[in-house]
């Protein structure tokens, strides 16, 4: 599985090790990855993107594909997890990754953080909610996650606005911030005086910090 991961090294010694996994529609080579990739490694931390079997067959074969199902996905999550602590066995490690990604990371961030795998668990853009479908909430088991979790949001975000977000009942270990004006991908309207890369940068500084008091 290792020849499909995109291994991203600090120039130093590294001082964590993230895997960063790709959202629904787009595989782990976007600019939006690959920014927020060269971001952490200037903090040396290691990251390791992925794809998940449906990209796989999808950058192998072309045509879009939809998602594999949600038991399909976390034992891929649960695969990289087994093989990153074989080849880095003694750095402390995170888990997260870009919408899709970042929630099936999620689900099975306590049962790795038990098996002392896993320290922290870093969300860019959340999907609470399908786009104009609030009452369809995925955050019930992030009412009574255990693992230290950042979710970085954008204040535009139509899978969770911040006024949504903060009914929702969240673990205390989940703390949440927001980039300004951000849509799913962070990105701003130029008429807010904010651009996309202050928002990526604010994000890897953000998730820098969170590496920092967490590991």
């Amino acid at each position: 599985m290792s020849d499909d991961w995109i291994i991203d090294e600090p120039d130093g010694e590294a001082r964590a090790t993230f895997i960063l996994s790709h959202g629904a529609g787009a595989g782990m080579d976007t600019p939006f990855m690959q920014a927020f990739a060269e971001g952490l490694t200037d903090g040396d931390v290691r990251v390791i993107r992925f794809e998940f079997p449906y990209m796989q067959k999808r950058r192998r074969e072309g045509g879009r594909r939809p998602p594999d199902r949600q038991p399909k996905l976390l034992e891929s999550w649960r695969e990289t997890i087994r093989e990153t602590r074989t080849r880095f066995p003694s750095q402390p490690l995170f888990i997260g990754g870009k919408s899709m990604g970042g929630r099936m990371a999620s689900l099975i961030a306590d049962e790795s953080a038990e098996q002392q795998e896993v320290k922290g668990l870093i969300c860019l853009g959340y999907p609470f909610h399908p786009p104009g479908r609030p009452e369809k909430l995925r955050t019930e088991h992030l009412k009574e996650l255990s693992t230290p979790a950042l979710i970085l949001q954008g204040e535009r975000d139509p899978f969770g606005k911040p006024d949504e977000v903060a009914s929702y009942g969240l673990s205390p270990t989940i703390k949440v911030e927001y980039l300004p004006d951000g849509d799913h991908s962070f990105k701003p309207r130029k008429a807010s005086g904010h651009t996309l890369q202050e928002n990526l940068n604010t994000s890897v500084q953000k998730a820098l910090a969170f590496v920092s008091e967490t590991a």
